[in-house]
């Protein structure tokens, strides 16, 4: 029987400290609930995490891109089906002008509103934009020859993914009047009239293909936010399995540790009493 040492007391004290430490633990998982506090927690699952939720903020921006993508689409694709509308006016007019039983006065009302059409039509290609970003573009300088629209201008590059090489590009096209060799229609001949018709024709296969342009990048958007939604959904389930506190577990191992400390508590109280055993003998 000693008193100068008392391993009991030691032994149940270190006990106590390693019971008291893993209960702050526990505490800390099941409060914040996070299993993965700090890189000692789990370094592995730390680092592997953190790539996971590097790739999911990526993905969250991508989404935002392809919505703003698909926005931009809709913008342009809009002001184009304007574009239609008012080209189907303008072949209807040249063919009611190329009729011969239109006086020379008639014609010239009609052409008045052919070149009404074409004002809007300049108006909305040199107007129509997204956040600023103008869709399309008039030529500077003359035509060349052999100018056959729609002439592309050139590309809206659009980030659809959170790898740098997930990119798709949007054509700009050159969508006036003059760029759709629209400028040297006249209606105030039955002559001149029948021979836009053709022009004319060409500038609505013209506007066609810039709609199905923006259609298909609407399309190819679509899938990409709804491919991006499944992956960010997978890669979350993901890293909450790495990172997550599952709370069941830990507040089994919350009791668990809780009874452990109180016997330590009573441990630790029993052997701390031990020395007196020695003051009997003195006695």
């Amino acid at each position: 029987m000693r008193i100068q040492n008392n391993i009991a007391s030691i032994n149940s004290s270190r006990n106590q400290g390693i019971t008291k430490g893993k209960l702050n633990k526990t505490l800390e998982k099941l409060s914040s609930g996070y299993r993965i506090n700090r890189a000692g927690d789990d370094a592995a699952g730390l680092a592997i995490s953190e790539l996971m939720r590097s790739q999911i903020a990526g993905l969250d921006q991508a989404m935002r891109n392809n919505n703003d993508g698909i926005s931009m689409t809709n913008t342009g694709e809009g002001a184009l089906q304007e574009i239609h509308s008012m080209l189907h006016r303008m072949k209807t007019l040249a063919i009611e002008a190329a009729n011969g039983t239109y006086d020379s006065v008639a014609r010239a009302n009609v052409d008045m509103e052919r070149q009404a059409l074409l004002g809007e039509i300049d108006r909305i290609s040199q107007s129509t934009d997204f956040a600023g970003i103008p869709l399309f573009g008039e030529k500077e300088g003359d035509i060349p020859a052999g100018w056959v629209p729609p002439e592309l201008r050139d590309q809206i590059t659009l980030q659809i993914g959170h790898a740098s090489n997930e990119i798709m590009d949007v054509g700009r096209y050159y969508m006036g009047s003059r760029e759709l060799l629209l400028d040297d229609t006249d209606f105030t001949t039955r002559e001149s009239a029948n021979a836009a018709v053709d022009v004319i024709d060409t500038a609505i296969s013209a506007v066609t293909k810039v709609r199905a342009n923006f259609g298909a990048a609407y399309t190819h958007l679509m899938h990409t936010n709804n491919n991006l939604g499944v992956t960010k959904e997978n890669m979350t389930a993901a890293e909450s399995g790495i990172r997550d506190t599952n709370m069941a577990e830990y507040f089994t191992e919350l009791t668990t540790q809780n009874i452990v400390l109180q016997a330590s508590n009573a441990m630790l109280s029993h052997a701390n009493n031990l020395p007196d055993l020695a003051l009997q003998l003195l006695r």
